[in-house]
């Protein structure tokens, strides 16, 4: 394919783009936004999934719940603004402050920074109707607007799927790598592989997958009861070389403990594994 019709061609989206000899290929480092000025994050780590309803956000605020109890100064980016769960489940109740330079994150009694879409709303069940660019503002004002006070790591519940704004996410911010939140159903294999082929087309890093509702533990002889079928999880990270850091339970504890907003109180063993890896990042 000749230059010119590269560039007839270009959807203007450089860092994922395979066309090397494009006349109009920019750095891809142009797309990168910067923080604060009075912020410090040492390591960002985004965890996705390919569809919503698999889990998610609690696997964003019980890692940084188990990596905050492990001594690390931790902090949660809510970037599911239509969506938006985290407040809730760390029983945050008041509205984001502001000084007219920064904004202020609420933190935790565990010492978790969260920002959180609902904290910017006069009710929680305002609906949040905008359009993608709007919506990716948003998420690059609580990066950059945001005080983030010397924050070990930062984890980021991304956008559900593919769109625009989980790509503006993959741009925007210099990930340390992404986790991949799937769960036991076949159909969500292949919607795995879509999250999973758009991060490597982005050059972000898959640091591995966690597979959430995996199963239920009985408590009379702990069987472990496939409760959704078979998981596939396995196959799937063996496929693309990736390793699997946690199959969580479907535990009645964890739906009880984020309406209470107590997430902080909850210890999952299962999780473990995945923070051990987190830890190990250089």
């Amino acid at each position: 394919m000749s230059e010119n019709a590269n560039q007839s061609n270009c959807n203007h989206q450089c860092e994922g783009c395979s066309v090397e000899n494009c006349g109009g290929r920019t750095n891809p480092a142009s797309f990168r936004i910067e923080p604060n000025s009075r912020s410090s994050i040492k390591k960002i780590i985004g965890v996705v999934s390919g569809k919503g309803g698999v889990g998610k956000s609690f696997v964003t605020s019980m890692l940084a719940a188990e990596m905050q109890r492990r001594g690390n100064r931790t902090a949660v980016l809510d970037g599911d603004i239509t969506g938006p769960s985290q407040a809730v489940s760390f029983g945050i109740h008041e509205k984001a402050l502001s000084d007219g330079e920064v904004i202020y994150p609420a933190v935790t009694p565990a010492g978790t920074q969260v920002i959180s879409m609902n904290m910017l709303l006069n009710e929680d069940d305002v609906p949040v109707i905008w359009r993608g660019p709007v919506v990716s503002g948003i998420l690059k004002q609580f990066y950059q607007e945001v005080l983030w006070e010397d924050v070990d790591y930062m984890f980021v519940d991304m956008p559900p799927g593919t769109s625009d704004v989980p790509l503006t996410m993959f741009q925007s911010i210099p990930l340390d790598g992404i986790i991949v939140v799937t769960s036991p159903q076949e159909l969500v294999s292949m919607v795995v592989a879509k999250a999973i082929n758009m991060a490597k087309a982005m050059n972000v890093k898959i640091l591995g997958l966690i597979e959430n509702m995996s199963y239920v533990q009985c408590p009379c002889c702990n069987e472990k009861i496939m409760a959704f079928g078979q998981s596939h999880l396995n196959e799937t990270a063996a496929k693309y070389g990736l390793p699997v850091l946690a199959k969580l339970p479907l535990d009645p504890r964890i739906a009880e403990a984020c309406d209470r907003g107590q997430i902080e109180d909850l210890e999952v063993e299962e999780i473990k594994p995945a923070a051990d890896v987190l830890e190990t990042l250089s």
